[in-house]
């Protein structure tokens, strides 16, 4: 019987910040190469062109979701399975399974968008003058698929090194063939380029997973089609929820360009895009590594429970003074990523930071019905989180403009929050840890006083409450960090500062 052994605190606190530090640098790298996307695009489009960027860009997401049948992901899940048993055979046979998959998927679901396109087009802009468009995406859906399924393999032997080597090329290609296009072309170009940088996606992603079981094993027909049903098995759940989420931003969309116009949705499409930016790469970082490591323990609550804490701890200690800081500088913040025609989505912009900060917070939780396998529970949470995401917006958008649409975010995180925290609760006994519940009390208060402070003083006094607060917790997260992580992992210099300070 083989034993596994469990790392020491220290050592997992080390691993967890060296992956989301290691995504984190690729994550970098493109928010440098998104400045001179964004402001390319916000200078050359305006937000009326943004506008129709962030719609054709949903109707992607969401026919990716369904053709897609969420083999990508659950794809990593079964490869991270095999290679936790050290079953090279098992990884060998889902990776040619995964990938087979993937092309017919994309083929089927590039064709199906393509026979969509006039429904398509009249129920999105209610006309048919962008049908052409629509089905131009067919080809940026089996671009996205095939990428997808390729990035799966390696996710799921937690290449992290070779992922974020994929996340630089494919910003850098599609900043490199996007601006040209738009340049030359004006909105012409909108659709083009999204294909465009779903093509160059594909290059990093065969390139890095092409050495990944080359030769196969024979396989029955009998031996695929098990690989396949476990693939579809969980993959319908994986599907589900991205068809809710991403059919919930849609519809978010619809919302806001039904009230305010194509200008509105471009607003909404900039702060969500800036909103995301910041959280993203910590996002990012616990779905590549920190899922494949708790499926490979699912089977242990404690260690499960242990795990989902210490994530947290490291992603809110990591996030919350980066949007605080957006929080914060909001107007200088748009104006760095996109120009003045935006200014009228920054306080939208500090809404969807509140909603990122409970983000941070619930999703190491959700992890853990996926590395479960509860797929019906994985379901329902999904289907009640976009009732409420659109409800809350159909609401506030109404009432209180596109701001409304942020005020739903973080509405639909204090409530997804709670759900997911009684669930997790039944399934593994999960408890907060005493720090996470201490970082807790920290950052989601002051992130309230920030946004406080803008609705009710002047913005100069605001902006100097936030900049206080900012750096306060900065320090305090840097204290806390060095704490967690073995003695010989920090330069002296650093820790001699730090208890200088303390």
């Amino acid at each position: 019987m083989t034993v596994r052994m469990i790392p020491p605190s220290g050592q997992t606190y080390t691993q967890i910040l060296k992956s989301t530090m290691l995504m984190g640098g690729s994550s970098l790298v493109n928010v440098a190469l998104s400045i001179i996307r964004n402001k390319a695009l916000a200078l050359l489009l305006g937000p009326e062109g943004v506008g129709l960027l962030g719609l054709y860009g949903a109707i992607l997401d969401i026919a990716q979701a369904i053709a897609g049948l969420g083999v990508s992901s659950s794809g990593v899940r079964r490869v991270a399975e095999a290679a936790g048993g050290g079953d090279g055979e098992k990884i060998a046979r889902s990776a040619a399974v995964l990938r087979r998959i993937s092309l017919v998927l994309g083929l089927l679901g590039g064709l199906l968008l393509a026979m969509l396109a006039f429904p398509v087009s009249k129920f999105t802009f209610g006309d048919y003058q962008h049908t052409g468009g629509v089905a131009l995406l067919s080809l940026a859906v089996f671009c996205r698929i095939v990428a997808a399924g390729q990035a799966a393999l390696i996710q799921g032997l937690r290449g992290i090194a070779n992922l974020a080597r994929i996340n630089v090329l494919s910003g850098l290609f599609g900043t490199i063939v996007s601006i040209p296009l738009i340049y030359l072309f004006g909105e012409q170009a909108i659709v083009p380029s999204l294909v465009a940088i779903a093509a160059v996606s594909v290059l990093p992603t065969w390139w890095y997973s092409k050495q990944i079981s080359r030769h196969p094993p024979p396989m029955s027909a009998r031996q695929f089609g098990q690989e396949a049903k476990s693939l579809f098995r969980l993959g319908v759940a994986f599907m589900a929820s991205g068809l809710l989420t991403f059919g919930a931003a849609y519809a978010i969309r619809i919302i806001v360009l039904n009230e305010g116009g194509v200008v509105a949705a471009g607003l909404y499409q900039a702060a969500w895009a800036l909103g995301g930016l910041y959280a993203g790469f910590i996002l990012q970082a616990m779905g590549t590594d920190f899922y494949p490591r708790l499926t490979a323990i699912a089977h242990d609550n404690a260690e499960c429970n242990r795990l989902v804490n210490e994530q947290a701890e490291i992603s809110l200690l990591l996030a919350g003074p980066g949007l605080l800081a957006t929080l914060t500088l909001a107007p200088l913040v748009m104006s760095l990523f996109y120009s003045a025609e935006f200014h009228g989505a920054v306080e939208l912009l500090r809404w969807i930071c509140l909603g990122m900060m409970l983000r941070i917070v619930a999703w190491p939780m959700g992890f853990i019905v996926l590395a479960k396998g509860a797929q019906t529970i994985f379901f329902w949470t999904e289907v009640a989180a976009t009732l409420v995401h659109v409800g809350l917006a159909w609401l506030f958008v109404s009432e209180f403009g596109t701001t409304g649409a942020g005020m739903a975010f973080f509405g639909l995180y204090v409530w997804h929050s709670i759900l997911i925290y009684v669930i997790v609760r039944r399934l593994t006994g999960f408890r907060w840890s005493p720090a996470n519940r201490r970082h807790a009390l920290l950052f989601l208060p002051v992130s309230g006083l920030v946004v406080s402070a803008f609705l009710f003083l002047s913005p100069w006094s605001a902006t100097v409450v936030g900049c206080v607060a900012v750096v306060l917790c900065g320090l305090y997260s840097l204290r806390m960090l060095i704490d967690l992580l073995p003695p010989e992992s920090v330069p002296a210099t650093i820790r001699e500062w730090i208890t200088k300070s303390a």
